[in-house]
């Protein structure tokens, strides 16, 4: 009976069967079709390379235009690999997998790595797994291609694809080379910059490139789809995957293009509240404050929603240019923009009690006016401002203390009166 049913997972290609296959355990079918894929052998390796011409359309742009924004900006791709020396070429890779979790049993099927050539096409090379065997030389074929970059660009590369490759080259006794390149995860800033419920790449591509996909296999059938390569040889459940990769790293470029355009030409290219937001704490980080100041003003100008109604964005951007101007010693704009946050209906109660201590400090320490000082830390005692127990302990003992001494202020500015 178990016989049985394994070789109806075979016919039928059911999910179940790729977890009863370790990848360690797999043998490739004596007789492989690889011309559904397109590709050929190179140095032992099945290679599959596409050229994507200047005048080729991904979305709401063509391929040349995206090469040209990378090609301008690049010297800002510093600022989104945490400061490492970023350079041109960019090599942008993404892996398909056995498994979906990472670890060590998890081996990439799929190398995809693209670059743009000097007229501004855009060229991918994939480097199949035929083989179990196989896995050695095909990531020395990896090697050499990465080894030509000045820095990497994937999609949750840091976190998945990168630890999935160094684990391999790492088994088979083979320097990663990718260990000492600077990394530009674009999921992360993705993140910060369109704040999407769904951030995947799929969901990028048609929110912030403008494209969309048709037929397009789900990610969760691929591990299945190469099992059942390795099981018959042959490969035409396979394209649509390697289609697939191609459109991840046709996307991955796009965005990577359209952060390093925003670095390169500031907050007025911003197109929304959100990204230019992202944009100003890119720039308060790379010390850029007057930039990051900007942004964060354009930031407020394009929220939909009017002055006082809840927005996220707009809470985000007023505490952030309230910080950056008091970064700068601009008291007075800090305290505008803190009695902005106070005038926000339902502003988060962290956010209210930061604004009402900077205020209450503020009145207390430099404008010298006691009554007002007094108001604003007495507003930090509110329920909707206190913290939870157990901090409301701890924060209560330090605005009663402030308001003890506001009072002593008031009571000695007042004796004088009194006397006469």
């Amino acid at each position: 009976m178990s016989a049985l049913t394994d070789r109806i997972r075979a016919v039928v290609g059911h999910p179940s069967a790729a977890a009863s296959h370790p990848p360690s355990a797999i043998h490739t079918a004596a007789c492989q079709d690889l011309s559904a894929l397109g590709g050929g052998w190179h140095d032992g390796t099945y290679v599959v390379e596409r050229r994507y011409e200047r005048s080729a359309r991904h979305g709401r742009d063509t391929v040349g235009a995206i090469a040209d924004r990378l090609a301008d900006a690049a010297a800002h791709a510093s600022w989104f690999a945490g400061g490492a020396p970023a350079r041109a070429p960019f090599v942008f890779f993404d892996l398909e997998t056995t498994g979906l979790s990472g670890g060590a049993g998890t081996q990439a099927f799929l190398i995809g790595c693209a670059t743009f050539d000097a007229d501004g096409a855009f060229h991918v090379r994939q480097f199949v797994l035929t083989s179990t065997s196989d896995e050695k030389r095909m990531l020395g074929a990896v090697q050499g291609t990465l080894q030509s970059a000045g820095a990497l660009v994937s999609f949750n590369g840091k976190s998945f694809d990168a630890p999935v490759l160094e684990t391999r080259y790492l088994f088979h006794r083979l320097g990663w080379a990718g260990a000492a390149l600077p990394h530009v995860d674009v999921l992360h800033p993705a993140r910060r910059f369109w704040a999407m419920d769904d951030c995947s790449l799929v969901s990028l591509e048609r929110h912030v490139v403008g494209a969309r996909r048709v037929g397009d296999v789900p990610g969760f059938e691929i591990p299945s789809r190469y099992f059942q390569f390795v099981r018959t040889g042959d490969a035409r459940p396979l394209a649509p995957v390697f289609e697939h990769n191609r459109l991840d790293l046709l996307t991955l470029a796009a965005l990577a293009a359209r952060l390093l355009h925003l670095a390169r030409l500031g907050p007025s290219e911003a197109r929304s509240a959100r990204e230019a937001l992202a944009l100003g704490h890119v720039f308060a980080r790379a010390g850029m404050e007057s930039q990051a100041r900007e942004a964060f003003e354009r930031s407020l100008a394009l929220c939909a929603a009017p002055a006082g109604a809840y927005d996220p964005t707009r809470i985000d951007a007023l505490r952030a240019l309230a910080l950056a101007w008091r970064r700068a010693r601009q008291f007075d704009r800090a305290a505008a923009r803190w009695h902005e946050l106070l005038q926000i209906r339902s502003c988060p109660a962290p956010v209210a009690r930061e604004a009402a201590e900077a205020l209450a400090i503020h009145h207390e320490h430099r404008v010298r006016d006691l009554a007002a000082a007094h108001a604003f830390a007495l507003k930090g005692l509110d329920d909707d401002v206190a913290p939870p127990a157990p901090a409301r302990v701890l924060w209560t003992r330090a605005v009663r203390h402030r308001l003890a001494r506001i009072e002593r202020k008031i009571a000695v500015s007042a004796s004088p009166t009194l006397l006469s």
